[in-house]
């Protein structure tokens, strides 16, 4: 791997307008081309899950080819993250509120993607549930899914909505999504079985329509043994000096009992990268710093020409919150034979 050097250009604009005029509704084509699936992507971040459904990038030596998919329609709060996305995504993106996002929904689409806010169920949250304020966004992803009646949705999360004290909540979702006439499954992934390097557990629940096939989770590629270690991912970024417009900038914060001050070990993933870290993220195996953002980006599986379009906070907040582009695009493979399968 090679690191990136230089851009030819400033890395954001502070003042860049996103959001369409009040209430003037979106008109969305639909896939240009036939043999392609329309996706609407929800609390889409800075494009993580996005760019793995859409394929067509290199990461650590290997290329993930393009997906049959296309993006019509997607959506975040975070201009910064809207920002990234346009910029990397090359498409627009509705910036704002996701309750006032669905009524500029369009009318359709095949498939469905998104991660609900995890903070009320994360175990580094307040432990509220579906009932917190955020993690019960996970209802507009519900009403999305009653308009535009996808053949399949994905939804994201964390692993703690599979612990005991999320019970509870889990069998909310799960229900709200079966009552819309879906066949449910879920299961946990380990984003280093699928080449990611950072040991990063996540729940992916998918909806099938009714007379769709069922889906098959994608296999593991790899174990253990063979899990890319942290080394292996930024070894090549050592000796390079601080670089704004690549994002390898880091946190100057000095140790505190805060969670994730870890020292990275070099033969092993990285550990999981937060989204709220407030600039204690894990320290470099070797030198005296912190991780950049870069690196944090390398971890999460992001090709070295998706620059983030936002300052340090801002680009820890989005790296930590994304879905990985590795797992999304083994995810999406998979939602490609399913609906590939069902047309047979």
């Amino acid at each position: 791997m090679k690191a990136l050097q230089s851009l030819s250009e400033n890395v954001f604009d502070e003042t860049e307008e996103l959001k369409p005029k009040k209430n003037k509704k979106i008109l969305l084509p639909k896939a240009k081309n036939a043999n392609r699936y329309t996706v609407v992507s929800l609390f889409s971040g800075c494009g993580g899950m996005d760019l793995g459904f859409k394929g067509g990038f290199t990461v650590f030596g290997e290329n993930y080819a393009k997906n049959p998919f296309e993006i019509v329609w997607a959506n975040d709060i975070n201009e910064a993250a809207c920002r990234t996305y346009k910029r990397n995504l090359g498409a627009e993106i509705f910036c704002g509120d996701i309750w006032q996002a669905i009524d500029q929904l369009p009318s359709s689409c095949d498939v469905l993607i998104g991660g609900f806010p995890c903070q009320d169920i994360s175990v580094n949250g307040k432990g509220a549930g579906v009932d917190g304020k955020k993690s019960g966004l996970y209802r507009a992803m519900v009403e999305a899914v009653r308009k535009l009646k996808p053949k399949i949705f994905i939804a994201e999360n964390v692993k703690g909505l599979l612990m005991q004290h999320n019970k509870k909540s889990l069998e909310r979702v799960l229900s709200d999504f079966k009552d819309l006439g879906y066949d449910i499954s879920y299961q946990l992934y380990h984003a280093a079985d699928y080449g990611v390097p950072q040991t990063r557990e996540r729940v992916i629940i998918v909806g099938t329509k009714r007379g769709v096939s069922a889906f098959s989770p994608p296999k593991p590629e790899r174990d253990k043994n063979s899990w890319i270690s942290a080394k292996d991912a930024i070894a090549d970024l050592e000796r390079l000096e601080e670089d704004p417009a690549f994002n390898h900038i880091w946190s100057k914060a000095a140790k505190s009992a805060e969670q994730g001050n870890r020292r990275l070990l070099p033969d092993r993933p990285a550990y999981t990268i937060r989204a709220e870290c407030h600039g204690n993220i894990q320290f470099h195996y070797k030198l005296r710093r912190r991780i950049s953002m870069r690196e944090a980006a390398r971890f999460q599986s992001f090709p070295d020409d998706f620059i983030f379009e936002s300052k340090l906070r801002e680009t820890e907040r989005q790296i930590g919150n994304a879905v990985p582009p590795i797992l999304a695009w083994h995810v999406a493979r998979a939602v490609a034979e399913t609906l590939k399968k069902s047309e047979r």
